[in-house]
């Protein structure tokens, strides 16, 4: 994918982001996501692509969200499926809490699995430990081959975890060999990125989460050279028969590659609140500066943008 796309998908989740932080703060999560869906599904039907909404937020013939199978863009050039959280973590948003985001993964036709909105078992690692681990591993073996591969002791390591009553048992293994958690109460999408940036402080991502974020964290390895194991994780029965519909295999370990198997894979995130990778929107009188991470797989490099926007151009001061 060229790289103009990527930097017009960029665009796009900055101006979602600017959007939703107008909104942060004042208790109303619903109404900051609805914000900066408005805004993404506008910046979207500006770019010269044909793109679809293959993960977002449901699928609605119509939906005030990005809805699954939503068309976007103005309909030319390439055919691009996108999988879309206008907002990671609107609780955080609500609250001012820390690391919201607008984050989207983008590939050619066919490239990105159509995820079903349920639970995956999860397992990120970063590069150095890609090819040595195994989702069904016991947690110890696991943390001992991480602290090999990372040059550290097992109580050197801190593991990051959403904090929910199905990951009990997971973070209960982990104290027990000895590895510190790092308990999250929302996101697990960005963790997994960072597990593949040293200065972190995040080894690794373990337990359960969404599923579609499952992908778009898949999108990320795949320009980062992390890995990550998954597996569906279906609560009921109506679950796992949606699952088989969209062709997804129950029991399956899935890798990064085939959640995210495109040829040319785009990600694209934009702080909202500041979080431990990117700073959220900085508003000063006449604009905004953003602060996003944008990643092809076709590229070695890794774009951090510092973007200042101008809302009023007469009376604009720039601030550093």
């Amino acid at each position: 994918m060229e790289q103009t796309l990527a930097l017009s998908l960029s665009h796009a989740t900055e101006i979602g982001a600017i959007e939703a932080a107008r909104a942060a703060g004042y208790g109303d999560k619903n109404g900051a996501d609805q914000a900066a869906v408005t805004a993404i599904r506008d910046s979207f039907n500006k770019i010269d692509f044909s793109g679809k909404i293959v993960i977002g937020e449901g699928e609605r013939d119509e939906a005030p969200m990005l809805y699954i199978g939503e068309k976007v863009g103005t309909g030319k050039g390439k055919e691009v499926d996108i999988a879309i959280d206008p907002l990671e973590n609107t609780n955080a948003t609500a609250t001012l809490g820390p690391r919201a985001i607008a984050v989207l993964a983008a590939s050619e036709k066919g490239g990105l699995f159509h995820a079903p909105d349920m639970y995956m078992e999860k397992l990120i690692v970063p590069p150095r430990a890609a090819g040595k681990v195994n989702l069904d591993d016991p947690v110890k073996t696991t943390l001992k081959t991480l602290a090999t591969v990372l040059k550290r002791d097992v109580d050197d390591l801190t593991i990051t975890i959403l904090d929910r009553s199905r990951n009990e048992e997971t973070i209960a293994k982990v104290r027990e060999a000895g590895a510190r958690v790092k308990l999250i109460m929302d996101g697990d999408l960005f963790p997994g990125v960072a597990t593949c940036m040293r200065g972190t402080g995040v080894h690794a991502v373990m337990g359960i989460g969404a599923a579609p974020e499952g992908v778009m964290t898949a999108a990320a390895l795949r320009c980062i050279k992390g890995e990550m194991q998954a597996r569906f994780w279906p609560k009921n029965k109506g679950e796992e028969d949606r699952l088989k519909k969209m062709r997804g295999k129950l029991n399956k370990i899935y890798t990064h590659k085939e959640l995210a198997s495109g040829k040319n894979i785009i990600f694209c995130a934009t702080g909202v609140t500041n979080g431990d990778i990117l700073k959220g929107i900085r508003f000063f009188g006449d604009g905004a500066r953003t602060h996003s991470l944008v990643m092809t797989n076709q590229s070695n490099k890794i774009r951090f943008i510092d973007t200042t926007h101008v809302f009023d151009r007469k009376t604009v001061e720039y601030h550093i």
